[in-house]
Parts: C-alpha cells; sequence; structure tokens
C-alpha cells in the first residue's frame, strides 16, 4: 500500500494491535486506534499529530463502537479499511477468573466485532475501494458452543465473520479472515507451521498482503501471548 488511506485498528493497547497501528501510521496512512491510554500510543500522536485518531476502546459495550465510527465520520468521512484484532484482550474484566478466561475472550471480541463491522459499514461503503480484516488466535477462534456440531456462526466467531461475506460483497467491501489451521474446517490444504512472530513482523506481512484481499489467510504463531498478551 503506497497511498495514503483512511484505517481502523481495534484491540491496538499492544501487541499486535498496536504495531499495525504503527505501521500503517510509517506507511503514511491516516489511523484510528481503538486502544487504552499508554506512552506508545502517546509517543505516536506527537509524532504523527492528526493522522492518528484515538477513539473508544471498550467496544463490546453498548454505544461504544456508535461512538467510534461517528468520530471517524466527523473526521474523515469514509473508511478504506477496518481492522478488527479479534484476539485482543483489551475488553477482559480486571476480575474474571482464570477458568472463565477463554470464554470471555471469545465472547467479548464477538460482541465488538459485531458492533463494530454493523456501525463501520456506512464508512466503508464509501471507501474505494474498502477491506475488512478479522484477526483471530487460537483462544478467540475456540467453538465453544456445541464443540461437538458442525461449526456455523452461532458457536464459532470467525464462521460468523465468515457468514458476512455476502452482504460485504454486495458493498464492494472485501473480508479476509486471519487464524490459525482448523481441524474441523481446514481452509487451506498445506499444513500451517507455528513460526515466531513477533508483532512487528506479523504486521508487516498482514498489510503486505492485504493488497491481494485474500478471502482466509492462516496465521500460527509459537509465541501467542507476544501478539496478543493474554492480561491486559
Amino acid at each position: 500500500m503506497t497511498d495514503s488511506r483512511s484505517f481502523w485498528v481495534t484491540g491496538a493497547s499492544n501487541g499486535l494491535g498496536l504495531a499495525l497501528v504503527e505501521r500503517l501510521l510509517d506507511q503514511g496512512h491516516r489511523v484510528a486506534a481503538s486502544a487504552k491510554e499508554s506512552d506508545e500510543l502517546n509517543a505516536l500522536a506527537a509524532q504523527h499529530g492528526r493522522r492518528l485518531l484515538r477513539l473508544p476502546w471498550q467496544l463490546h459495550a453498548d454505544g461504544q463502537a456508535a461512538d467510534a465510527c461517528q468520530q471517524i465520520c466527523h473526521a474523515w468521512c469514509s473508511l478504506d479499511g477496518l481492522i478488527i484484532n479479534a484476539g485482543t484482550s483489551d475488553y477482559l474484566a480486571e476480575d474474571v477468573a482464570d477458568g472463565d478466561l477463554f470464554e470471555a475472550i471469545v465472547t467479548s471480541n464477538q460482541l465488538a466485532g459485531e458492533q463494530c463491522l454493523t456501525h463501520a459499514l456506512p464508512l466503508l461503503v464509501k471507501g474505494a475501494p474498502a477491506q475488512v480484516m478479522a484477526v483471530f488466535n487460537r483462544y478467540s477462534a475456540l467453538q465453544l458452543y456445541g464443540p461437538t456440531q458442525v461449526t456455523a456462526g452461532w458457536n464459532s466467531v470467525p464462521q460468523w465473520m465468515r457468514e458476512q461475506r455476502k452482504a460485504l460483497d454486495a458493498h464492494g467491501v472485501q473480508l479476509t479472515v486471519v487464524g490459525p489451521q482448523s481441524l474441523k474446517t481446514p481452509v487451506t490444504p498445506a499444513q500451517a507451521i507455528p513460526e515466531e512472530w513477533t508483532p512487528q513482523s506479523a504486521a508487516e506481512e498482514l498489510l503486505r498482503r492485504w493488497p491481494q484481499g485474500e478471502p482466509e489467510l492462516v496465521l500460527e504463531t509459537l509465541d501467542l501471548t507476544s501478539l496478543w498478551p493474554l492480561r491486559p
């Protein structure tokens, strides 16, 4: 990507989400970041000024995604790219028990993803052309409900996202789903070997592949907590 465009990155407090924000800004794009307050983001704001738009980060809560999209609309009127970091732990309550951790990651990311996609669509329709990338890890991609049943949108967040592809296509918006290879519903016959991805190298690779608009990308990492710190 060489031309300046507008992006919204969710779950951008740390790890992969923060690295995506940094790389997009370095490429000259305008970036809206849904992230907690941090020294790293403060430094980016000082360096890039108005090209970095700070947005609400608790996107699983009622009204937060709508508020974020309203701010994007006021600032830019449209959106060229939405990167839903659906592996983030940003939405976890501080007192969530360890035994409830993985379910909380799945359900909170599902709420955030659904609301972000719904409210961002009118802005994406105005982009030229626009694309959504939803990035999952092996926790957020878990099939929690009816794990022995066929994978469907009601029991798998990545599958729910895929089921939105037809509606997005109708609006001229491409969708790329990024996540670990599923044994139940593999997206490629090739064996995916976990690699030593860092937040920076993973962000670089995802953005390198962005222009190709591939429907599915497989991302397997040896150190999951490097890309998605388990506790915010």
